[in-house]
């Protein structure tokens, strides 16, 4: 399981991300980090487009950075909203991303520019996940 200062790391490293995006639609960054199965992280943020729904999220932006460097299981997510004040969790279609690569009990920490965070786990995030369910 992943310790304290761990997380912390993470943290730092999903608000580091949050500076990367490419915003000039919403000004509203996003970054992510995920703390990989080799210890290793992989980061990322959000990238618009003009057409909207061609817009990647950070999370799924992480991801994809990860999975392209060989990476398959991902043990922890932190995610960094800098421009909200309250801490802003991931949208659906991440959640299901991140349930094909994270175990339930994987944590999962999001926090804004405030002082609130959230720690949570993927399975609290998306509960009854087929995947899982049907392994059972």
């Amino acid at each position: 399981m992943i310790d304290k200062k761990q997380m912390e790391i993470l943290s730092a490293e999903a608000r580091k991300a949050a500076d990367m995006a490419y915003i000039p639609y919403s000004k509203f960054r996003v970054g992510a980090a995920l703390l990989c199965e080799d210890g290793s992280i992989a980061t990322g943020c959000n990238v618009e487009n003009r057409s909207y729904g061609l817009a990647i999220c950070a999370e799924r932006n992480a991801v994809v950075a990860a999975v392209a460097k060989g990476k398959r299981r991902f043990t922890a997510l932190a995610i960094s909203t800098p421009d909200s004040v309250e801490p802003v969790g991931p949208c659906g279609a991440c959640r299901q991303v991140l349930t094909e690569f994270m175990s339930p009990d994987s944590p999962v920490r999001f926090a804004g520019s405030g002082p609130k965070e959230v720690n949570t786990t993927i399975g609290e995030l998306l509960p009854w996940d087929s995947l899982y369910d049907l392994a059972k």
